[in-house]
């Protein structure tokens, strides 16, 4: 008996650790100084990306909350077969916290060298996303600024969106919109906090 409790204990104590050691996605997801405050290395990782592609921080942190409201197993929805009643895969192979696809997540992996880059970690989701933006802006030509016509082309891809594919979906328009406000909204919020959020530790004992 003692030794069924002793085995149920430290069962218990391996699920908790488990469990502890699972990113939550952030507590307050309307505001990225929240966001950031509450996970200061995901501001790191956010910083280091604006610095490697010249991206700004708000465009993809928009993006990345309309894709997977910051959940690092966040998958696509399920696909149906047989009149709609048996579930049968995922729409796409999107996944993590970008919801990258898995061809274009080995072609990011490939061009930067990044090979045990994990869609499930923030850092390289958020470095992904960075070379994304930028290889929009450099293959058509949009602002990295440009969350509206960035998330498009996030959505629909490269060719998709020459071809103006999106034009067919109204929602996808609509969705695209909400992204460009969600941006434009982080990035006046981001005014206020950025100064803040980039002192180191030492500093911010006599701050």
């Amino acid at each position: 008996m003692l030794k069924n409790i002793c085995h149920l204990f430290i069962f218990s104590a391996f699920l908790f650790l488990l469990s502890a050691c699972v990113t939550q996605p952030p507590k307050e997801k309307e505001n990225i100084c929240a966001i950031f405050y509450e996970k200061r290395d995901w501001f790191d990782a956010a910083y280091d990306m604006r610095e490697k592609w010249g991206v700004p921080i708000h465009v993809p942190m928009a993006m990345m909350y309309q894709e997977s409201s910051f959940r690092h197993d966040a998958l696509p929805p399920r696909d149906y077969v047989f009149f709609g009643l048996i579930p049968w895969g995922r729409v796409s192979t999107a996944y993590g916290y970008s919801q990258a696809k898995t061809m274009t997540w080995s072609d990011y992996k490939k061009e930067t060298g990044n090979i045990f880059a994990s869609r499930e970690d923030f850092e390289d989701a958020i470095d992904f996303m960075g070379w994304f933006i930028t290889k929009t802006h450099q293959i058509n030509r949009i602002s990295k600024w440009d969350a509206n016509a960035q998330y498009l082309n996030y959505h629909e891809g490269w060719g998709g969106y020459k071809r103006k594919s999106y034009r067919k979906k109204q929602w996808l328009v609509g969705v695209a919109k909400k992204v460009d406000a969600r941006s434009k909204r982080y990035a006046k919020q981001m005014k206020v906090c950025e100064e803040d959020l980039s002192k180191n530790w030492f500093m911010r004992l006599f701050s």
